[in-house]
């Protein structure tokens, strides 16, 4: 049927074309590619339907009805070129553009997933076969293709397969899947079409050696074995034959013997179609193979239940079986867990270490590592276990180089793990030399190996990380040992640590003492003279060790003009350092002093303002009681009228309103105008309610069920209300509890009581909920004084290898505009813009990707990119280590006093940068004298000071604060 519908297409594309020769050349070259494209997807559709049931047209995108409409399309456009002309035409060169686009896109960077499958999705929706073909090649060599990607690629060309050659190139891809996963389905597609070749030479041992290979591979698979078994018995079961019968039998019993689903029906099948009763061993092994299944249920309805990728359970699953420990059911437990979880490296690295130290089967354990690098190629620690792996089974040396410069090209997130995979190809370098010979092509190789690496890490590692990755120079170390210890040439080595040391190392005295034992162990005493000699001169973080170890050796080995030397030396130094030492210290001091005068100053200013506006409101205060006396001249007698003081309660007593109402009314009857309360009066009263509402403690028993609710709008004006139904979407709420200050404004926070534990748990998930423009901080209740230690921080401050930090963004970038970005990329799962308290942007964004692939080729691709004129900075996440607050013991001297903290005090350099300690703590002085029984007396100048103050009564400061 194939070969028909290509006839015909050929003859169709065959006929004379009609129109005008002049004008109509361009729109004929158009209709003839529209015309190509339709035929191709007709042909398509017609070999595709000659596979027969195994293949879903609906899946594929073909069905009988597209073929028929896309032939009736060919001719009317062959007839008259219209609509449909057009329309193709322009689809046609859209896509063309974005497939250009996707082909530069993979010349930059072969290592893009998805740009792979756009592309291939693409070639072949425009019908191009060969090039199809090719993009499909190229990314198989790179990754393992999914079982879908396979599938898709075996039926395009089982499809175009005519004779006995396609039908090797087909076998050849089977070969290809099956590697790449363990896919019951592609065994059984591999299986069904091998018995469309049993009439060739060799085709019957050909099916049995595939479903063979298919039950030794997928045969244990508790849910999707059954398959390949059944597929196999029906198979040698329609060969008619009497020697068949007893192929059949084998097949039924085999299958018995392992724990499958649907055991039952399988073993009624046999008993069925058997005519002799069954063997008392075969019915024992069933009933073994029953008990076996009972086992491995549970771990299997876990899977079942749960929703891909179900790493957990496979992992339980992997445990188990571990336990167990057969090695065929643990590497199908692996491989299981690996095609939902392809993307996980530390489940490949713990899969091929347990074939390096189990199983060492030399195929299985290179296919294994092959497949690891090819799903996870960022990970330096997979590439170096096949390093390993390959020269534990003596691979070819070219192989292995080959594999190395793979690693190279494989794109790692961080700089170290350049030195890495380095060091590991290193040390397979060293490992092949035989150092007994003077000179070698091995021994030029490491060494040459060693010059590259350097200018690697200099050059392309530095370029792209702004930094080598290598700051202590450990190639370079490694480098001079094996030429000091395995080549007996020190002066190379000395020249390799005198590099090291100009690259910012002269100051670590732990160098210094490595090249000094390096020296001592192969060198001489002269050269370890000279190296401890610079290192006194050089060492800045522990010079007193450095001395102490020249000062040794010179008592062991030294002259008395030796000793004298090291001992001027070493006390000039010492000297030196202290000096520098007190003068880092009275710098300190002095900035502290400065800190603690500015801090002073901003203190007597804040008091200065304060008094001012006290002294503003005190002045208004006495304008408004002299307009109040005023206008009680033109009233009743002033004994009558009711005395002007703030309401406290809500409402007031009968008589007390009734009096109210005769003051209001003049002498003569007449009605004078009610006195109106102004809004700033009325706010007065509003708060005056609120604080005299009784303070209700907060009750340390119910934490489990209430939430501390923080950084709410001061603003807010009934806090309860608003608030409530919010939190009524978690969970039925027992009590809101407002906190308010003394004067009755709102403080910001409140705590929010459940009914039920679990609403209070769902309520976390509202922090950071934007409320009047400010993100809302949800935290659990918890008592300060009974855990000092607790804190709440929702998101994760270690690497995240999946996660980017993005800076230096513009503040009006919304989360949707950089997602838009973002998703280009790769699958975004989340992305969290960086606000302050007040929900205002801080230009920072942290944007979460599936998995690690995507997120570096988002670095790679997004770094320096430039949005609303600011340019953004890119990285992995890896926020810095929050600093513990130092325990109050940890600074305690050895002599047992306190020793103060920094000069910016406790919380580091803040806003006010108050150290919060007394003076006589931060000043070195001459220790007071202590009272016998009390604190030690004050300086002479604040007891004079305090003396010049009168002492005052509480009849004094009452007097103070009623002048007017």
């Amino acid at each position: 049927m194939a070969t028909a519908a290509a006839t015909s297409a050929s003859e169709a594309e065959a006929e004379p074309k009609a129109g005008p020769t002049a004008e109509g050349e361009e729109d004929e070259a158009k209709a003839a590619r529209t015309r190509r494209k339709v035929l191709s997807r007709a042909v398509a559709a017609a070999t595709y339907k000659a596979v027969g049931p195994g293949w879903d047209q609906q899946e594929e995108g073909v069905s009988e009805s597209d073929g028929d409409e896309e032939y009736a399309m060919a001719s009317s456009a062959e007839s008259s070129p219209g609509e449909y002309e057009w329309e193709y035409d322009e689809e046609e060169e859209k896509n063309q553009l974005e497939i250009e686009r996707l082909e530069e896109q993979l010349s930059i960077n072969v290592y893009d997933y998805n740009c792979h499958v756009d592309l291939i999705r693409l070639l072949r929706l425009e019908g191009e076969l060969t090039k199809v073909r090719m993009a499909r090649q190229k990314m198989s060599e790179i990754f393992p293709l999914t079982e879908e990607l396979w599938l898709e690629w075996l039926h395009d060309e089982i499809s175009m397969a005519l004779d006995g050659l396609d039908r090797e190139h087909v076998y050849d891809l089977f070969e290809k899947a099956v590697k790449d996963y363990i896919c019951p389905n592609i065994w059984l597609e591999y299986g069904q079409y091998s018995v469309g070749g049993i009439g060739q030479k060799g085709g019957l041992e050909k099916v049995r050696s595939v479903f063979e290979r298919a039950l030794s591979s997928v045969g244990l698979h508790m849910t999707k074995g059954l398959a390949i078994w059944e597929a196999y018995r029906e198979f040698e079961s329609a060969i008619v034959e009497a020697a068949r019968l007893e192929k059949v039998h084998s097949l039924f019993r085999r299958q018995l013997a392992i724990p499958l689903f649907d055991m039952e029906a399988t073993f009624a099948e046999y008993e069925e179609w058997s005519e002799d009763p069954l063997p008392e061993s075969v019915i024992q092994n069933y009933n073994k193979a029953l008990q076996q299944l009972e086992k491995y249920k549970p771990y299997e309805e876990a899977l079942l239940q749960a929703e891909a990728p179900r790493l957990a359970e496979y992992q339980a699953y992997i445990d188990f079986e571990m336990k167990i420990g057969d090695p065929a059911r643990v590497q199908l437990i692996f491989e299981r867990a690996l095609v939902e979880n392809c993307l996980v490296p530390d489940l490949w690295v713990r899969y091929s270490q347990y074939l390096d130290r189990q199983l060492k089967v030399k195929d299985l354990v290179l296919s294994v590592h092959n497949r690891a690098v090819r799903n996870c190629p960022w990970t330096v620690a997979l590439w170096s276990r096949y390093l390993l792996a390959m020269e534990r089974h003596g691979v070819d040396h070219q192989v292995i180089s080959v594999t190395f410069e793979k690693a190279l090209s494989a794109g790692f997130i961080q700089a170290t793990d350049y030195v890495e995979i380095w060091q590991a190809y290193l040390d397979y370098l060293r490992r092949r030399v035989d150092f007994k010979q003077d000179s070698s092509k091995e021994l030029e190789e490491l060494r040459s190996a060693f010059t590259r690496a350097l200018e690697y890490l200099k050059q392309e590692v530095e370029e792209r990380f702004s930094e080598s990755g290598d700051p202590s120079c450990v190639i370079m170390q490694n480098w001079a040992r094996i030429e000091a210890r395995l080549c007996n040439n020190m002066q190379k080595a000395r020249e390799l640590w005198d590099s090291i040391m100009t690259k910012g190392n002269a100051k670590y005295a732990n160098m210094w003492l490595e090249y000094y034992n390096l020296e001592r162990a192969h060198g001489d005493t002269q050269h370890c003279r000279k190296a401890l000699h610079r290192a006194v001169q050089c060492t800045s973080d522990y010079p007193e060790h450095v001395c102490e170890v020249l000062l040794t050796m010179e008592r062991t080995e030294g002259t008395l003009e030796d000793w004298d030397i090291a001992v001027q030396k070493t006390e000039t130094r010492l000297a030196r350092v202290n000096e520098q030492r007190i003068k880092a210290a009275e710098k300190e001091a002095a900035l502290a002093q400065q800190e603690e005068e500015k801090a002073e100053q901003r203190k007597r200013a804040r008091a200065e303002k304060k008094a001012l506006k006290k002294k503003k409101k005190t002045r208004g205060a006495d304008k408004r009681k002299a307009e109040e006396d005023d206008e009680k001249e033109w009233g009743d007698d002033e004994e009558e009228q009711p005395s002007k003081r703030r309401k406290v309660e809500g409402s007031s007593s009968p008589a007390g309103g009734a009096q109210d109402r005769e003051a209001e009314t003049g002498l003569l009857g007449k009605s004078v105008p009610v006195d109106v309360d102004p809004p700033s009066k009325q706010k007065e009263r509003a708060a005056a309610l609120k604080r005299d509402v009784p303070k209700v403690p907060h009750d340390s028993s119910k934490d489990s069920i209430t939430v501390f609710v923080s950084n709410l709008p001061y603003s807010m004006g009934e806090p309860e209300a608003q608030l409530r139904p919010l939190f009524e979407a978690c969970g039925e709420v027992a009590e809101i509890r407002p906190i308010f200050s003394n004067r009755g404004d709102f403080r910001g926070y409140c705590y929010v009581e459940f009914k039920e534990e679990k609403s209070a748990l769902q309520a976390l998930e509202l922090d950071r909920k934007n409320v009047e423009g400010r993100p809302m901080f949800v935290s659990p209740c918890v008592d300060k004084s009974k855990n000092p230690d607790f804190k709440v921080f929702r998101y994760s401050t270690a690497l995240e290898k999946h996660k980017l930090f993005v800076s230096g963004l513009p503040f009006s970038c919304t989360k949707e505009e950089l997602e838009e970005i973002c998703k280009a990329h790769g699958t975004v799962k989340d992305i969290r813009l960086v606000t302050n308290r007040a929900g205002k942007p801080k230009g920072l964004a942290y944007v979460e990707y599936e998995n690690e692939s995507q997120a570096s080729q988002a670095v790679l691709k997004m770094d320096g990119m430039t949005i609303k004129e600011n340019v953004i900075k890119v990285a992995i996440s890896n926020p810095p280590q929050r600093k513990v607050p130092e325990k109050p013991e940890a600074r305690k001297a050895p002599g047992g006093a306190m020793v103060p903290r920094q000069i910016y005090g406790a919380r580091g350099k803040g806003r006010t940068q108050l150290s919060l300690l007394p003076r006589a703590l931060q000043r070195p002085g001459a220790p007071a004298a202590q009272a016998e029984n009390g604190p030690a007396p004050r300086p002479a100048a604040t007891t004079s000071a305090a003396t010049e103050a009168p002492k005052m009564s509480n009849a004094n400061f009452a007097k103070l604060l009623l002048r007017k």
